[in-house]
């Protein structure tokens, strides 16, 4: 029995020294309250995909044509439920860019990944004090912030922070 009453007090030690456990801002909350209420500077998801093309009308026609992608004159807007507020829509960009822009410079991929992020100017604070290359400035309009850095490959990455109720606003089409 001495074992046992021994075993629970180690756990229970343990268990209140867990960094991971919940702090006292959000212990008392529900988890999906808890994830509403968290402010930390960080992705959340992905909000675009960007890649280079010789013709992008051509493959937007493709796409369309071939795999049922709902098409723009940029490319597709995705659409999905939020999973912390799944009565929230979102969206993702995928575009085909040609490839002579400079849209995805400096970086020498045909590619660019969009990150959708929370508290975009804590995040680029962060990043600044970590020595990532910031590109540009913050710029906003009403569908949210965007930034531009370098990951250490100096592949670009756009960081947006969303207000997708704008965008749900402005309606258009999507792929569902």
């Amino acid at each position: 029995m001495n074992k046992l009453a021994s075993f629970i007090c180690l756990t229970i030690a343990l268990v209140s020294c867990n960094p991971s456990a919940p702090d006292s801002r959000t212990a008392k909350m529900s988890p999906d309250s808890a994830l509403q209420a968290d402010t930390l500077p960080r992705v959340t998801g992905i909000g675009g995909i960007f890649f280079g093309s010789d013709n992008p009308e051509e493959a937007r026609e493709w796409y369309e044509e071939n795999l049922g992608i709902v098409m723009d004159e940029y490319g597709s807007v995705f659409e999905f439920r939020n999973a912390v507020r799944p009565g929230e829509v979102n969206y993702l960009r995928w575009s085909p860019f040609d490839r002579k822009s400079d849209y995805l410079a400096p970086s020498r991929k045909e590619f660019m990944i969009n990150y959708r992020v929370q508290h975009l100017e804590g995040l680029v604070k962060k990043l600044k004090g970590n020595g990532v290359t910031v590109l540009d400035s913050i710029v906003a309009y009403d569908y949210g912030k965007f930034i531009h850095i370098l990951d250490p490959e100096g592949n670009k990455i756009e960081l947006w922070e969303p207000v997708d109720s704008v965008l749900t606003r402005m309606g258009g089409k999507t792929t569902k």
